[in-house]
């Protein structure tokens, strides 16, 4: 025979079911605020670390050029059909003009071959360029094989220690002197100076977003190399 409960008995029997599930629900409430708080957290210290940056980008190195130094180093950007682009044009012109007034007598450009359909590399299509500009080829010398700012200025190092020069100029854009700077005093160029141009050509909220990512990236490859790793 089923044996039947009185309304009390099952009201009891009701009763651990309903705290533990009153248990559960607490649990996943206290987890969930929980995830909110540490997302929040990493939220304000991202948008911190934007500000930051963006800080630095903005911040252009402001440094008096010496009358003289031994070579200019021109920081290489895309190519176009083998063509300097309008804002590598820029970066150009600015060592043109630096040369002219006798800045330095020697340059090195800088870049590797673009994954854009160049047949050249960066560092020779800027070669091309002055050369039609006016500076004697036998003055410029390639640096063909940098992939990224680091490497253009690790490179160009090595190829300044070849050659005996010691002092330089850095040529490039004004967002891209800071992290620029930071660099060749990283890679021990000695007491680096960087001359920039603002572009007129650029679209510059996607370069400036583009060198926070970068910026980001290099202090974290900062810190490895200062780590020896």
């Amino acid at each position: 025979m089923k044996t039947q409960l009185n309304p009390n008995q099952r009201h009891i029997s009701r009763k651990p079911r309903n705290r533990a599930r009153s248990g559960k629900i607490n649990r996943i409430l206290s987890f969930l605020r929980r995830l909110f708080q540490l997302l929040l957290v990493v939220f304000v210290i991202g948008i911190g670390w934007i500000v930051y940056i963006q800080w630095k980008v903005q911040r252009a190195p402001d440094q008096v050029l010496p009358k003289q130094v031994d070579v200019g180093i021109v920081l290489g950007a895309s190519l176009r059909k083998d063509i300097p682009s309008p804002g590598l044009q820029e970066r150009l012109d600015l060592a043109v003009k630096l040369y002219g007034q006798g800045k330095f007598q020697r340059v090195i450009v800088s870049g590797g071959l673009d994954h854009n359909g160049s047949k050249l590399t960066e560092a020779e299509g800027m070669r091309n360029y002055l050369v039609k500009k006016g500076i004697p080829q036998n003055r410029i010398l390639l640096e063909p094989r940098a992939t990224s700012t680091y490497e253009n200025l690790l490179y160009s190092k090595q190829i300044m220690d070849e050659h005996g020069l010691v002092s330089s100029i850095i040529v490039t854009h004004q967002f891209h002197g800071s992290r620029s700077l930071d660099i060749a005093e990283t890679i021990g160029l000695k007491e680096p100076i960087v001359s920039s141009t603002k572009s007129e050509v650029l679209f510059m909220p996607y370069h400036e977003a583009r060198e926070t990512l970068a910026y980001t990236k290099w202090e974290w490859t900062k810190m490895l190399l200062k780590a020896g790793l």
